[in-house]
């Protein structure tokens, strides 16, 4: 018994010192530089990226969505399943110990009774009492057990990622929903200041038409403009009205609990943002994390299927008593040890199949896990892309607006004054408030461009 107790102890212990896997290769070369950014400074780590947008209220959505968000907290409960999986995966690394006890009474119903009874007419009951501990253990001479254990952690690294991303996507989404509903509300303002402007010109034309000197089409035509104009109210609060709710429903609550303060949107304001360098990508994207770890849980899931195919050695020491009355039952202590040896001989090319079958997984995974990869890099140049390229709109259109603006004050100014006619009025009415929609939709379009370069850099999140 000293002789297999020392052998189980030498199994566990070189289970126990054996190195883990290793990283595994994409077999990919990162670029060098991005192609839509010259700047190569060091990559900050944004732990918190959404308080750089300078919103309180922003903050405090946040972390509304992180306490209230359902697809967050089943990601969680999928970490904490993936954990139980661990230790049930590592179990079978050590000795499985059982305890028993059993009491037993049999009587004699008619007859003599027979040797396996030990009853007769005198004494036709007998009492039976017995204990008993066990080990058990299986030599992990493949490796297959080990590898097993090591699949189920790179199962709970995976899930860890995979909470990291969920986490990532769903304060982006946040954060972007919210400067949509603030862009809206900016859209709704202008779109109420401009009817006010063509109502103020339509009550102009009206007296003039009163008055003989406006005909009855510039009459129409102004009219139709005010409808124009009172169209977009209702268009513009249904999209409001839209965000809010798909807003509520990321923070975990219906539409009716959302209660937001007034904000204004060019209170906004977006960060510079160093992207580093492609390489760097690799450690702080969580989803390329968890492709990593599922292809390294596929690889270990290799050396599980082959030492499936192999013999397998069980060691079982047992130690027990047993006595016909209860208080007896520990005077006659016995002791068993069992060697076995099982070896798969024909299982008809089932064993094999499961090797093959976890080698097309692993070389899958190898493909996703490069994919996954290449999109994070695609994810980034057009964020960067997006941000480069509206900068430059920017830049042209806020001197747009300017000159709509100067150009729809001369022009009521000149109709005013009988030196104008009524179209040129229309024309620098409709190019105003086109410019004015389409500088909040810059805007708004430069945050969520942020935001979306924050989210391909996966925001603050980093691989330790």
């Amino acid at each position: 018994m000293k002789a297999t107790l020392t052998l189980i102890a030498a199994s566990v212990l070189l289970s126990a010192c054996t190195s883990p896997a290793p990283r595994p290769d994409s077999g990919l070369q990162p670029p060098t530089n991005w192609d839509a950014s010259q700047d190569s400074a060091s990559l900050a780590d944004n732990r918190q990226w959404w308080t750089a947008f300078a919103s309180p209220q922003l903050n405090r959505l946040i972390e509304q969505a992180r306490i209230g968000s359902h697809d967050l907290a089943g990601a969680m409960a999928r970490v904490r399943q993936a954990q139980a999986s661990a230790v049930i995966a590592g179990a079978p690394l050590l000795p499985e110990l059982k305890a028993g006890l059993n009491a037993n009474h049999q009587k004699l119903l008619g007859g003599n009774g027979y040797r396996q009874l030990s009853a007769d007419n005198d004494n036709r009951a007998v009492d039976y009492f017995d204990a008993n501990l066990t080990a058990s253990y299986e030599i992990d001479f493949w490796g297959g057990k080990r590898a097993s254990r090591d699949s189920a952690l790179q199962d709970v690294r995976a899930s860890e990622f995979d909470q990291a991303t969920v986490e990532l996507t769903l304060l982006s989404g946040v954060a972007t929903l919210y400067t949509q509903v603030l862009a809206l509300d900016e859209q709704l303002r202008i779109a109420e200041l401009n009817l006010a402007n063509a109502q103020s010109v339509l009550n102009l034309v009206q007296t003039r038409h009163d008055a003989g000197s406006a005909t009855t089409l510039e009459l129409a035509q102004q009219k139709s403009l005010v409808a124009a104009q009172q169209r977009q109210l209702p268009r513009v609060q249904q999209q409001t009205r839209e965000a809010r709710i798909s807003l509520a429903t990321l923070l975990g609550q219906p539409v009716q609990e959302l209660v937001l303060s007034p904000q204004p949107f060019a209170s906004l304001t977006w960060p510079t943002i160093a992207a580093g360098v492609p390489s760097q990508l690799l450690s702080r994207r969580p989803d390329i994390a968890s492709a990593e770890a599922r292809l390294a849980a596929a690889q270990a899931d290799i050396t599980v299927a082959r030492g499936a195919m192999l013999p397998s050695v069980t060691l079982t020491a047992n130690l027990g008593s047993g006595a016909n009355q209860a208080a007896d039952l520990l005077r006659s202590p016995f002791y068993n040890l069992t060697g076995g040896l099982l070896a798969p001989i024909f299982n008809h090319g089932r064993l094999a199949a499961e090797r093959d079958k976890a080698t097309a997984r692993q070389e899958e995974l190898l493909h996703s896990y490069r994919g996954t990869i290449i999109q994070g890099f695609a994810d980034v140049e057009s964020a960067l892309s997006s941000i480069r390229g509206l900068d430059e709109q920017r830049q042209w259109q806020t001197e747009e607006l300017e000159e709509a603006q100067s150009a729809f004050r001369i022009a009521q100014n000149r109709y005013q004054a009988g030196a104008e006619d009524l179209l040129t009025v229309l024309e620098t009415q409709r190019t105003l408030y086109a410019a004015q929609d389409l500088n909040v939709q810059l805007r708004q379009a430069r945050l969520s461009a942020s935001i979306a370069l924050y989210k391909a850099l996966g925001g603050g999140w980093r691989v330790y």
